[in-house]
């Protein structure tokens, strides 16, 4: 990347990160060394980018303002870099996948043990977030695809892969060890540990669409925190089978009755601004999950995470 753009590079990573000894590390830089070149790229520009914090830095609302384009603009130059790399061979780039960290624990390791095999030198970055941050950082060109729930993704394009069935998270106590599916209507006035609102539309929808009306005790953005809760009897709770592989000695998931799942797949802007090592591993996914049940990756025990 040419000196200009790097000075572009430097500040974009210093607004996801938030500070300038983070952008230092994650880029090969000294703290003092990103410092100098915001400063660089401030006089260039005429105008402040950062301000200090208590936690780090935040952008100025000129910096706001100009952060999109300069995404954009990245974004056209990764894609340039990497159409040269694929008429070479594909033998170097870089790849952000936007995910689900269900996905990034479960399923993805998989597939990216395949794909950094047969393209050695391409770097890849995971963020995990919710749904609303996923088509946040994809519609923005900080991350090439994203791995989620179709439900509300926007103006984003759409690919299904598996479906991943919602399950009922109970207490391991009587009644419920003796149950094989749980009647939704029995979470009506329930105490219930909710999932918060943007992290994944599904569970939401589903209360929604069967009109149940459970009695909302908490609610949180962090899927191991509502099992940790339901095993300490706070309430039940409703998330899909992905999440709570590798943590099911810790409560009883049992499916719904009648089932619900969610549609998971990948999401990306348009197929023209796919950079090459994104469409070689949309391909590579695409290709090797031709059922749409969960593939066996998702099956394998896991260490639990609590």
């Amino acid at each position: 990347m040419i000196m200009e753009l790097t000075r572009y590079e430097v500040f974009a990573d210093a607004a996801k990160t938030g500070n300038f000894t983070k952008t230092a590390d994650r880029m090969g830089y000294t703290q003092p060394g990103v410092s100098r070149t915001l400063r660089l790229l401030e006089r260039e520009l005429g105008f402040p980018l950062f301000c200090r914090s208590k936690n780090g830095v935040e952008l100025t609302s000129s910096g706001q303002e100009i952060l999109p384009y300069v995404c954009r603009l990245l974004a056209e130059n990764k894609l340039l870099e990497q159409h040269i790399a694929d008429i070479k061979g594909l033998s170097e780039g870089h790849l952000t996948i936007a995910a689900f960290a269900s996905i990034s624990r479960v399923l993805l390791p998989h597939y990216l043990a395949a794909f950094q095999e047969k393209y050695p030198r391409i770097t890849i970055e995971l963020m995990e977030g919710g749904t609303d941050d996923i088509v946040r950082w994809v519609a923005g060109n900080v991350a090439d695809f994203g791995i989620l729930s179709h439900r509300q993704i926007g103006a984003l394009h759409w690919m299904s892969l598996w479906n991943d069935p919602l399950m009922a998270i109970l207490p391991r106590e009587a009644p419920y060890l003796s149950m094989q599916t749980f009647p939704v209507e029995r979470m009506t006035d329930a105490p219930f540990i909710l999932s918060a609102d943007g992290t994944d539309y599904d569970i939401h929808h589903m209360l929604e669409t069967t009109r149940i009306r459970p009695d909302i005790r908490l609610t949180s953005k962090d899927d191991h925190a509502i099992v940790a809760m339901v095993a300490n009897h706070l309430g039940l709770s409703i998330l899909p089978k992905l999440v709570i592989l590798g943590v099911e000695r810790l409560v009883h998931a049992i499916p719904l009755a009648p089932e619900f799942h969610r549609d998971l797949g990948i999401a990306y802007k348009e197929k023209a601004s796919l950079t090459p090592a994104a469409r070689r591993f949309i391909d590579q996914i695409a290709k090797s999950s031709v059922a749409r049940d969960l593939p066996p990756a998702a099956a394998t025990s896991l260490t639990p995470c609590l």
